[in-house]
């Protein structure tokens, strides 16, 4: 499976403009709910956890009183900041502040397609592979929980369960994950989502 992340995100490459490649992705009506906003650049981590015989996602349950997407799970990242050459150094710096995982140690695969957020931001995921065991809470006052979800649990379709959410007065179709006591959605299950298609090809 590893072999297989790698082949298939081989070349890939961060957009240059986060938020035009993030609009330019969605359907003409989607991206007309968009047309008010001004999306931010920012970034993720997909941590892909090396383990053996199976690899995992690593994940986070944010803390309840941050401004954006309290309680959420989702994936280790932030807002592109000035001091950052770009998305990777964004996910990487990200990762490190909140579980701890420095950027020396992740073995990057490449990227996933940057994604428009309703809450204002066009994020840039990156996928790497980090070490079983080296992420924990790094920052309390950010990470309240760190968990991991088998790949091959994900690779299963009939865990994605499809849904549907209004905004911008239209219907947007999108899918969201139970794992255990956690609901995964969002954001972050779309990203699972585009992730488990392009691996499954």
């Amino acid at each position: 499976m590893r072999q297989r992340i790698l082949s298939q995100l081989a070349g890939t490459r961060p957009p240059q403009d986060p938020a035009l490649a993030a609009l330019a992705a969605l359907a003409p009506d989607v991206a007309g709910a968009f047309a008010s906003l001004r999306l931010m650049p920012a970034a993720v981590l997909v941590p892909v956890v090396d383990r053996s015989p199976e690899l995992s996602l690593l994940l986070t349950r944010r803390t309840e009183h941050l401004r954006d997407h309290a309680g959420q799970v989702s994936f280790p990242g932030g807002r592109v900041e000035p001091v950052d050459a770009g998305p990777l150094q964004t996910a990487l710096r990200e990762s490190e502040e909140e579980v701890g995982v420095p950027g020396e140690r992740v073995d990057v695969a490449g990227y996933l397609p940057a994604r428009a957020v309703v809450t204002g931001f066009a994020v840039t995921p990156v996928v790497g592979f980090i070490e079983p065991g080296l992420a924990g809470i790094a920052d309390p006052r950010e990470v309240a929980e760190v968990f991991e979800v088998p790949l091959n649990w994900l690779l299963d379709r009939s865990n994605r369960i499809p849904a549907t959410r209004a905004w911008g007065g239209i219907e947007i179709s999108v899918c969201e994950y139970r794992y255990g006591a956690h609901r995964i959605w969002g954001a972050t299950a779309q990203i699972i989502d585009e992730f488990i298609n392009i691996i499954s090809i």
